[in-house]
């Protein structure tokens, strides 16, 4: 049997770990337990006890995918604003 393509799937072929990994080294455990206020974020936050809270909460690991993708378009938009600038506009920053 074979899966139909998922070319409009953003998420596709990214693991769990990966977002929950990238979420943290862009926003802290700090900063991910002000945006999406769950425990596994709050209180001894690890990738380990993360992963296993999000895979059996649907509604929280749908959050954290949702912020996983804002923060993707907020970075695109930063790099699409910093590609469009003059080189000596660049200077400046």
């Amino acid at each position: 049997m074979t899966l139909p393509e998922q070319r409009n799937n953003p998420l596709h072929g990214i693991t769990l770990e990966m977002v929950v990994a990238s979420l943290f080294h862009h926003y802290g455990w700090d900063g991910l337990a002000e945006r999406i206020p769950v425990n596994c974020f709050s209180h001894d936050p690890s990738i380990k006890s993360s992963l296993k809270f999000l895979r059996k909460t649907p509604w929280a690991r749908d959050r954290v995918e949702r912020l996983y993708l804002l923060m993707l378009q907020t970075a695109n938009t930063k790099d699409h604003e910093l590609s469009s600038q003059p080189d000596w506009a660049l200077t400046r920053l």
